[in-house]
């Protein structure tokens, strides 16, 4: 049975069937973020994040990469692109989100069954086509300015915590070109990864050497790990979380953002909670050679918002990896115990009351 998926262009809802989101994204260039509802469709997910991180998204790819960021077709060399140098992103590409959600939230919320939430991909592209030169960009015209996609499909959020739901991983290639930025090209250029996927994995990571993990292809990626120089006998006082207590020998790791990851608003979140709760956490890339220092990992993004991880593979020997298939590759692997950790459990149970203090009511979009 086919999922209900709806896709508005500028607000208006497209009277076709609507494709899956990935031929959304490989059909135009853009930045783009993806979000969900909450609470039964009655909350969005950190929102405002996400409006954030697809201005900055847009803002980067215009300074550092306009191809990425601009149709088919258009002339990059436009004097629109002076134009375009004094914008302000946020307040330029938020009231084209609103304007489309204010039209999507009321037509979809219908369609949504029992069980199920809401998920959006806002995807916003550039047309220097639409811009006249010299003429300054009017708030009340936005559409002349900016596409706006708004693709909307039923969600069916995972239950923490049950030990089928852990996520199993793989690494199998380098990471992303101007990670700093969200964008649809993305989706491209990450297929030829899937020949390397072994079966049952849910997600692919990337690293540069084979031994930095950096991130997912969809998601952030985190270890709580035991320290170098603390002994590794297991069953030593110091080597445990004293109860309510988080002990000076475990901390928690993920890929800073100058080694080449995406910004993740989920990311950003469980930093701010591990500040706030005392759980110490460093920005620093995982390192597979020290895995048996490592007592538990998850994966984080803005519709599992965080998962815990049952398995990694990584291939024993990282040269020539791209020439061949998952078949070809002698695969490593660490494996965590049964459902998440008691870190892992703490830092879910904090993300959650942050997405509820910080819910966007969909009330706001009825007029």
């Amino acid at each position: 049975m086919s999922v209900p998926a709806f896709l508005f262009v500028n607000g208006v809802v497209s009277p076709t069937v609507t494709s899956p989101v990935t031929t959304l994204l490989e059909s135009h260039a853009g930045a783009y973020t993806t979000f969900r509802t909450q609470n039964d469709g009655l909350e969005l997910v950190f929102y405002e994040r996400h409006l954030r991180r697809l201005a900055t998204s847009a803002r980067i790819l215009f300074e550092s990469r306009p191809k990425l960021l601009f149709q088919p077709g258009t002339n990059s060399t436009s004097g629109s692109l002076q134009q375009m140098k004094s914008l302000e992103w946020e307040s330029m590409i938020s009231p084209v989100v609103d304007d489309s959600m204010t039209k999507a939230i009321p037509y979809t919320l219908k369609e949504r069954k029992n069980g199920t939430e809401l998920a959006f991909t806002a995807l916003v592209t550039r047309n220097l086509e639409n811009l006249i030169p010299d003429n300054r960009v009017d708030e009340k015209d936005i559409y002349r300015v900016f596409n706006m996609h708004l693709h909307v499909s039923l969600y069916v959020p995972s239950v923490f915590g049950v030990q089928t739901n852990g996520a199993r991983l793989a690494v199998v290639g380098h990471g992303r070109d101007i990670a700093n930025a969200k964008y649809s090209d993305w989706v491209r250029i990450r297929k030829p990864l899937e020949k390397l996927r072994p079966p049952s994995t849910t997600e692919l990571l990337l690293s540069n050497d084979g031994d930095q993990i950096l991130e997912g292809c969809l998601t952030n990626f985190f270890v709580l790990t035991r320290k170098d120089n603390i002994e590794e006998d297991g069953d030593c006082a110091e080597n445990k979380l004293q109860k309510n207590k988080y002990r000076y020998s475990l901390e928690l790791q993920t890929a800073p953002i100058s080694d080449g990851v995406l910004p993740g608003v989920v990311r950003e979140v469980v930093i701010e909670v591990c500040l706030k709760t005392g759980i110490p956490i460093r920005e620093v890339a995982p390192s597979w050679s020290k895995r048996h220092l490592w007592e538990e990992a998850f994966i984080t993004n803005s519709l599992r918002l965080l998962q815990h991880v049952e398995m990694i593979q990584v291939p024993s020997s990282w040269n020539s990896l791209s020439s061949k298939t998952w078949k070809e590759v002698t695969w490593e692997e660490k494996r965590f115990e049964e459902g998440p950790g008691s870190i892992t459990a703490t830092i879910q149970k904090e993300v959650l009351k942050m997405a509820k203090l910080e819910g966007h009511s969909v009330n706001s979009f009825f007029k």
